[in-house]
């Protein structure tokens, strides 16, 4: 039976005096693959930034497991997010890029370097941890954002045009590997790509 996870209630954003989302309502289950679908301009990306803590809504309540979360920072909220650009820090290699925020919360060795080479084998870039990120196709950068974001073990994997910056081949990889995922984990896509939706996504909005 699936478990609703998230729910939006009554959402409006509002910048500058202009209407971006006006009375939001979308409950989304645990183990969906949701795919935002629409053009440029549409409210994709704020709805998944809303929903990552990122921004507060002018109006209307963000739920997670029942709980309003509206007040809750990004860091606290059992979600992590993949970005188009990868957003990868260039001075770090690979290992250390995954690793960053675990080191950050003090969280022992020996369960870091676990917990990395989880990650790493997970987007098949198990030989890479010592590489400069700089070195990396874009795929390769991709697969390694993709890493850094689940090493956390979130609830919730929230992509924001991932293969946006990358060729077609190597997009049906990416989408291969968070199709993979989706199965043990909601993730929320955005994408303006019909073709990505309807191949990869078990809902649609």
């Amino acid at each position: 039976m699936p478990k609703e996870l998230i729910r939006l209630k009554g959402v409006t954003m509002m910048f500058d005096g202009e209407t971006v989302l006006q009375n939001i309502d979308l409950t989304i289950n645990d183990h969906e693959f949701l795919t935002l679908l629409g053009p440029s301009g549409c409210g994709k990306t704020t709805t998944l930034r809303i929903i990552g803590g990122f921004q507060k809504p002018t109006e209307g309540d963000v739920f997670f497991d029942g709980a309003r979360i509206n007040d809750l920072p990004p860091y606290r909220r059992k979600i992590n997010t993949v970005f188009q650009r990868y957003a990868l820090f260039p001075h770090l290699d690979v290992y250390d890029n995954i690793a960053f925020g675990l080191k950050l919360a003090k969280v022992p060795q020996k369960e870091i370097d676990a917990r990395v080479r989880k990650v790493l084998k997970m987007v098949s870039m198990s030989d890479y941890e010592d590489r400069n990120v700089d070195s990396l196709s874009g795929g390769q950068q991709q697969r390694v954002a993709i890493a850094r974001a689940l090493v956390n073990d979130p609830d919730i994997l929230l992509a924001d045009e991932p293969t946006g910056a990358l060729d077609s081949d190597t997009s049906v990889q990416i989408m291969e590997i968070l199709k993979e995922i989706s199965r043990d984990k909601l993730i929320i896509m955005v994408t303006h790509n019909p073709e990505l939706a309807e191949t990869y996504a078990s809902r649609t909005i």
